[in-house]
């Protein structure tokens, strides 16, 4: 089945979702990160709309083709969940199944934290829990300097300007370095240029890590997930350690983790078939439980 594409308008703003697979189909909705968009789940929306799902992947609010609103309180976390829930009362559902990677991940885990009951089933991929993340970040000096790009983006313009040299050179080189040989391709780089290049399109991506750090978030109380949750892990991922995995998944009342020896931070591309057969089986056991 071909993908179709949509232009939702949900939460003050419009979001570009490429979708695939029988309408009918219980409905997975799957994040991207930074700097990808829609097109960094290539690899899992034939398979999951061959099993039987009917799937969404959106571009994320400032990414690709969405509407890229100019104010940090824009990107903010809750407002980036609020994105995801009203995915799911556009579709008229009650609730989804989620996936997410990198930033997608970060806000598929605070979904879980605010809106448990719209959520059957969760996949995070190469991201710890927030709480473990911020813990990690005030001790662990190994992982600070990991993160030493989220205080470079920090700064206005700049960050920007680097970026656009050389036809993207810096944010490609990025990719091809931080992965397994072969991973991305010249095709698939060009793809993520057309991406990058959309009006305002790199300066609404950064405004995520900004706004996180200029305008963070009040954390709950409670860092506990109810709900089930796979954690698939990269082991090779040369961002964040894969010392935040365990503590991650043992702050789920229902949780699994699974480390790829092999894989980097992109799993979901290098491992495209292990990553399809373990998220299938795990939002399986949710129809198994009916």
């Amino acid at each position: 089945m071909k993908p179709e594409q949509a232009w939702i308008e949900i939460n003050g703003t419009c979001l570009h979702v490429v979708q695939a697979g029988p309408e009918e189909g219980p409905l997975v909705i799957l994040l991207h990160g930074f700097p990808e968009f829609w097109f960094g789940w290539r690899h899992q929306l034939p398979a999951l709309a061959a099993a039987g799902y009917r799937v969404w992947a959106p571009d994320q609010r400032g990414y690709n083709l969405s509407a890229k609103p100019a104010s940090l309180d824009a990107y903010s976390v809750d407002t980036l969940a609020r994105d995801v829930v009203g995915l799911i009362d556009a579709a008229g559902r009650d609730r989804a199944f989620l996936v997410g990677h990198d930033w997608g991940a970060s806000i598929a885990w605070w979904v879980a934290t605010r809106y448990p009951d719209q959520i059957d089933r969760m996949v995070v991929i190469n991201v710890p829990h927030w709480a473990i993340f911020r813990e990690h970040m005030r001790r662990n000096v190994r992982q600070v300097l990991r993160s030493w790009y989220i205080l470079f983006f920090q700064i206005p313009w700049l960050p920007e300007a680097f970026a656009r040299l050389g036809d993207w050179a810096m944010p490609a080189r990025a990719l091809r370095q931080s992965s397994l040989p072969g991973t991305f391709t010249d095709a698939d780089l060009d793809e993520y240029r057309k991406a990058w290049s959309q009006p305002g399109a790199y300066t609404a991506m950064l405004n995520w890590y900004r706004a996180v750090v200029q305008k963070p978030p009040a954390f709950p109380m409670d860092p506990r997930i109810t709900v089930p949750t796979l954690l698939i892990w990269g082991a090779k991922d040369p961002f964040l350690g894969s010392e935040m995995a365990r503590p991650s998944i043992e702050l789920c009342d229902q949780g699994r983790l699974v480390f790829l020896e092999g894989a980097t931070h992109w799993v979901q591309h290098e491992k495209a078939s292990e990553v399809n057969e373990l998220i299938v089986r795990f939002f399986r056991r949710a129809a198994d439980r009916e």
